[in-house]
Parts: structure tokens; sequence; C-alpha cells
């Protein structure tokens, strides 16, 4: 098989939970031990820092993976979903994987698959363990798919445990309140490994802290050590911050290229696992060090998504957030900008809460409704009669880029343009 074929029978094959969704959950870890004990355990020859949450765990991951590659280490990345392409998920120093090595792992082991039937993360997970292991890599830093208890990532040997915040997201795998979501994330803790947990909330503190003891394990909240205050400047698209560290300026005007207000929390965790790593004699590094990392990371790593720019004429803004705590926080930053009307490009998958999202939407603004092309997207005409319901204005477009050219076609300059509500709808922008 080529690259293309072996991509099409991963797809096709194994259920995939970014496209099908809940069918592809499997809520046990046999699969993944089976297959990484078929690897030889590759898991055991790298270091890793394992990172959980609801929102941010995707740009803390990128972040730390870009501080650390800045101070010189071959650090490894495992993210999901991707965007584009398949080997988005897989990446040493921002390389993807080669398609030749995804051709290879497939073919070397096709038999043993469809013997043991794991899940397309599943899968995945192990690819990207046995490229980390062949490359010898310093460091690899790995975000969970789901979850974190029963997730396949968390067969690791980390140096660091992360966990950015909890929301509720997913509730039909995870558990229907914070405290449940909760305990679930907490599962990455093990014992006697460090755990950073990026936003103390009173319903998790328990939870966390009952872990730890368990877990006979110390937790830091970054926000007890680490503030990172937003420099208002005449650029409002810029994020320029300094960093504190125990009331001490530690990092000047530091100017992230993720530059949603969200990220403030996510430079803190981000910046407190890496001294963590530090403290614990895993690196040496320094602060410029982790400034140049930080303001490198989509340049290091490719990140895309975040508070990204489309276009400056309309001024156009992509972002992923897609749950209530996500959306909260871009509408929050949208009321920020200066703009005459907000033409917002909205798509859904079937699975989330959208009338909890919905509720959250200016009614000021016009609606572009369309369905990401995936199985799991919400048809157009089912968003827009929730969104009707609920005042908001809008029509129905065939796809993501045709709701986006409607969008920016009927936009006055002066106004803003916004494409949300979905990762899937994003990446078919960016």
């Amino acid at each position: 098989m080529n690259y293309q074929e072996t991509v099409q029978w991963l797809f096709a094959q194994l259920p995939m939970f970014q496209r099908t969704g809940k069918a592809a959950y499997k809520a046990d870890l046999s699969n993944t031990i089976s297959l990484l004990n078929l690897l030889d355990n590759p898991q055991k020859h790298f270091t890793a820092i394992h990172i959980a949450g609801t929102n941010g765990k995707g740009s803390v991951s990128h972040m730390i993976a870009a501080v650390l590659q800045e101070a010189g280490y071959k650090t490894a990345l495992y993210t999901s979903p991707h965007l584009k392409d398949f080997r988005e998920r897989i990446k040493i120093n921002g390389q993807m994987i080669p398609e030749e090595k995804v051709v290879e792992f497939v073919e070397k082991h096709k038999s043993d698959f469809e013997q043991i039937q794991p899940s397309f993360f599943e899968m995945t997970v192990a690819m990207a363990y046995d490229y980390f292991k062949q490359e010898k890599v310093d460091f690899a830093v790995l975000e969970t798919g789901m979850g974190g208890r029963l997730d396949s990532t968390n067969i690791c040997n980390p140096a660091v445990s992360v966990v950015t915040n909890i929301g509720l997201d997913h509730q039909q795998f995870l558990g229907n309140t914070i405290e449940l979501i909760a305990a679930e994330k907490a599962g990455i803790f093990k014992k006697d490994i460090p755990v950073i947990i990026g936003k103390k909330q009173l319903e998790t503190k328990p939870v966390f802290e009952k872990t730890a003891q368990e877990k006979e394990t110390r937790i830091t909240y970054a926000g007890d050590h680490v503030e990172v205050k937003k420099i208002h400047t005449s650029k409002p698209m810029n994020l320029l911050v300094d960093i504190w560290l125990n009331d001490l300026l530690f990092i000047e005007e530091l100017n992230s290229p993720l530059r949603g207000n969200y990220q403030l929390e996510n430079i803190a965790t981000a910046v407190q696992t890496i001294l963590q790593l530090q403290s614990d004699g895993a690196i040496e590094i320094s602060a410029e060090q982790i400034k140049e990392g930080i303001e490198r990371t989509v340049e290091y790593t490719g990140l895309k998504g975040r508070w990204q720019i489309l276009n400056t004429n309309p001024l156009t803004i992509a972002d992923t957030g897609h749950n209530v705590d996500g959306m909260k926080s871009v509408i929050a930053q949208i009321r920020e900008l200066n703009f005459r009307q907000l033409h917002f490009v909205l798509g859904m998958v079937s699975d989330k809460n959208h009338d909890a999202i919905l509720q959250l939407l200016p009614k000021t603004a016009k609606y572009y409704y369309c369905k990401p092309d995936i199985p799991r997207g919400l048809d157009a005409e089912e968003l827009k009669a929730k969104a009707d319901e609920l005042g908001l204005s809008g029509m129905t477009y065939s796809s993501v880029t045709h709701a986006l050219a409607s969008a920016v076609n009927n936009a006055h300059p002066e106004d803003l343009v916004f494409v949300g509500g979905s990762t899937f709808v994003v990446a078919e922008v960016v």
C-alpha cells in the first residue's frame, strides 16, 4: 500500500472517534497494553510529559514542546485530533512522521491489528510510541485524547503529569459533573510523579488532592507561583505579556503567537511545568529559552486554529473553542474588539450540548450555518433550527468554505468574520 491507501485503510477499518464518535470509544486499556507488548513496550524508552484537561491541553502541549526544542532537546509531540493531515498527530522537533514510516508500521503489523482489533486512536498511539523509540527522543509531550484514566496515552513513563482545567465536555463518556470528569483526568496521576494543575477550581481541588494522596504524589497549582499579566498595547491583536514568578518579574514582554486571552492561563501552566522539570533535574533551561520557545511555538510546532487570523480585510479569525468554557472565552474576546458587524461562520458536531453553546452567542451577529465534513457533523439545517429557537438569525450553506466565502463577501471592511463552533470547522479553513 502507498501512503494514501494506508491512511484510507486506517480510517475505514478501525473506529475513529474524530469521525464517528461514541462507537469508537473503548473504556478499557487492554488493547493498548496488547499493542505495546507486541512492540516490546516502546514507552519504556523515552521520558514523557503527559497532559490532560478539558481546554488548553493542545496549546500547553505545543508550548512545552517548543520550549524543550528551543533548549536543544530532541522533542516528540503526540496530539489529537489532526486538522489536515493524519501525520500532524506524530511529530519530532516539529516535523511530521514521514509517510513511509506510517506505511511501514501498518504493513509490518497489519495481521496483528486484525487479531487485536484496536481502535484508530489505540493504534495511532502505538505508532507514535514506536516511532519515538526508534528515533531516540529525549522527551515526548503526550496530549490525552479524552479523559485520562482510560486514555491510550496513559500507558507511559512521565516525568510530570499536567491537568490544564476541567469543564463539561464528552459527558457521555466521562460523567455529567465537574467532579466526575476531574476524577477521570486525575487518572493520569502516578506514584511519586509530580503533578501540575493549571487552574485551581473549587469543585476539582478535593478530587485532585484525594487522588494525589492515594497515588503518593504532590500537586503544584501553576497559579500559586506563576502569574501572566497582559500588557495593553495599541495593537489589540497581539498578546504581549509579562511573566511573574513568586511575585518577581521573571520574563518581560513575551510576545505570544497564540493570541487568545485564554492563553494567559495556558502560558502559566506551560511555564510551571518547565520549571518543575528543571527543579527535578530533568532539564537545564534559562528564562530566555523559555521566552524564545513560547514565542516560536507556531514556528516550531505548526500549531493552528487558536485565535488564528486568516485575513485582515475584513478581519477574519478562526478558533477551535468548541465547548461551553471554550466558547465563553471566545465570545468574551470578540466583545473586546472594535467592529461594525459580526459575521459568524458556525458548525458543530452532533454529540455536543448545542443549546448550551448557542445560548452564549450574540443575537446581533449574522450566522452562516454549515456542517463540518465528517460523519459526526451536525446537519446545517438542524443547527439552524436549534439556533432559530434561541433567537439567532442566519442562513445555511452547503459547506464550510461556501459559508466562509459568503461571510467574507457580505462583510464590510470594518466588520469581523469569525469561524468556529468545532475543531473540524476550523480545520477546513486554516
